[in-house]
């Protein structure tokens, strides 16, 4: 056998190894994904919007708030945080699963940006009878809320918005968290590598998402292996790669937001600068109120959530009154909320 032949066998069996290895990997993912979703089952009902099926899951009585997720995640993250529940004991409390995320469908071949989830959410709520909710949006969420006040302000009431991302910046994680999203090669990361390294990278993650406090015990209750389907990668690698355009796109539009607008944001936050979006979204809308958590990072639905519902009741009480500045949230002691003069300093 000469030189050239060896190679070329050594070769081919280098490649049946690795596509037998790619083909066990494939399995073991599909496999892992639809024991995740028999151990998470719906746990709330569906809406179909233009042939969209959204989950959702609502509670209480009163006036309506909506809570719709970031990126990545799912309803359970609201759950978890205690946050619906608080809410839902003075407020119609309506969680959603974005599309592509939980346990709603995300068709491919459209753009879901933010303003078309807004469009979609718009009719969900005529459909469910949602009357001019106060929402709320955390992350990238905040995006789809600001959709929409921006394209639907007469179907909202007010906004709160948690950790949100409103202008653009150079993001190199960006650029590695929307491969997933990429036609052929993305579709081959998400069966393959892509929840393998999810799975690796997850403690680490979480804890820089909630530092510079600690992940509380509870999170642990969180289904990790939900958000590393192959769906749910390719929707969140979606969303990353839409980011900095969509907040591009927003950032001359921000003056035409009239209702009442409040912004929270963890001062510790190491995954959205708070300095550079929340403090300087307040800065464009002067009839908006800041409030800046100290020792808290990105996810202050959980460590601050009675906080939030107090920035919540603000927003529905501002909406009712003419001068939006005047109404300050009544927060409890833990903690301390900094106003609109102070935050932006």
């Amino acid at each position: 056998m000469t030189t050239a032949q060896g190679s070329t066998l050594s070769g081919s069996r280098i490649a049946l190894f690795a596509a037998l290895a790619c083909a066990v990997s494939a399995i073991a993912i599909k496999i892992r994904a639809h024991e995740a979703e028999r151990a998470n089952p719906p746990r709330g009902k569906f809406v179909e919007v233009d042939g969209v099926c959204l989950h959702y899951r609502e509670r209480g009585e009163g006036p309506p708030v909506v809570l719709l997720h970031g990126n990545g995640t799912m309803l359970q993250d609201y759950d978890i945080s205690g946050l619906p529940a608080l809410a839902s004991q003075r407020y119609r409390t309506i969680e959603f699963d974005r599309p592509g995320f939980g346990h709603s469908d995300r068709p491919r071949g459209k753009r879901w940006g933010p303003r078309a989830q807004a469009a979609l959410f718009r009719k969900a709520f005529e459909r469910l009878g949602i009357v001019r909710p106060v929402v709320v949006g955390h992350s990238w969420g905040t995006q789809v809320a600001l959709a929409l006040a921006l394209d639907h302000p007469a179907q909202v009431r007010s906004v709160v918005l948690l950790s949100g991302y409103y202008f653009p910046t150079f993001r190199l994680d960006v650029f590695f968290l929307s491969a997933p999203a990429l036609p052929v090669i993305g579709d081959f990361m998400r069966y393959t590598i892509s929840p393998w390294l999810g799975r690796l990278m997850w403690s680490s993650f979480v804890k820089k998402a909630f530092a510079p406090s600690a992940v509380p015990p509870r999170f642990a209750a969180f289904p990790m292996w939900m958000s590393l389907r192959p769906s749910q990668l390719r929707a969140a690698a979606a969303e990353s790669a839409l980011m900095i355009p969509d907040a591009f796109a927003f950032q001359s539009r921000y003056s035409e937001l009239k209702m009442p607008v409040f912004i929270m944001a963890g001062a510790g936050d190491r995954i959205v600068d708070t300095r550079r979006q929340s403090m300087r979204l307040h800065r464009a809308l002067p009839h908006s109120q800041l409030f800046v958590i100290p020792d808290a990072g990105h996810m202050i639905h959980h460590v601050v959530p009675q906080q939030v519902l107090g920035v919540i009741d603000a927003a529905d009480r501002a909406a009712a009154v003419d001068n939006v500045t005047s109404i300050m949230p009544q927060l409890p002691e833990t903690g301390r909320s900094m106003p609109a003069h102070n935050a932006a300093s």
